[in-house]
């Protein structure tokens, strides 16, 4: 039975990681008025019938705060790839110079950023509902076990070690969160 116990809380510290994780990557896609890369990571373009990623067809780089350099592979796919980041509808404009295409961010804001942060603040709910499903789940797992006969002591203790990891994981997402929205007022 403490295997299963074993089992069940491991499964449960995966499924909240997978959860910080995942906002983590949605938060690297908000734009904070710098440039970065991740601002693009869900461009997609067809690239000889094949849906693929902006990143997997060109080099992409920052070479100040304020602009993102997308250079292709192949000169012949800048206009494809012009097109989709315009289509990509993220509020930028790429200028194409024949070699490459120059992205500048422009400067956000005070209504933007406000907006920004209720997005921030929107995704970490969002975090949080997933870690406490995994709660849950991990729970449900317990009773499940304690009705096959398992010492109530070890479904209580069990309980308990995965409430802390719900704290800690909330916890975690709330720092997160403070911090880009910090990053976000930043002017």
């Amino acid at each position: 039975m403490n295997e299963e116990i074993e089992l069940i809380t491991e499964e449960t510290r995966e499924r909240m990681e997978k959860a910080t994780e995942h906002f983590e990557h949605e938060l690297a896609r908000l734009r904070a008025g710098r440039s970065n890369p991740a601002l693009l990571d869900g461009v997609t373009i067809d690239y000889y019938g094949v849906n693929s990623p902006l990143a997997q067809v060109s080099n992409i780089n920052t070479p100040d705060a304020k602009t993102i350099l997308v250079q292709p592979w192949e000169k012949n796919m800048l206009g494809i790839i012009e097109k989709a980041i315009m289509a990509a509808n993220l509020g930028l404009t790429p200028v194409n110079n024949g070699e490459l295409i120059r992205i500048n961010i422009p400067p956000l804001t005070e209504e933007r950023r406000h907006q920004l942060v209720k997005q921030v603040r929107n995704e970490g709910e969002t975090a949080k509902i997933s870690i406490r499903t995994a709660r849950k789940w991990a729970n449900d797992e317990l009773k499940k076990l304690l009705k096959d006969g398992l010492d109530e002591d070890l479904e209580k203790d069990a309980t308990e070690v995965i409430q802390d990891m719900t704290h800690n994981f909330n916890a975690k997402i709330d720092k997160i969160m403070a911090l880009k929205e910090k990053d976000v007022m930043t002017v």
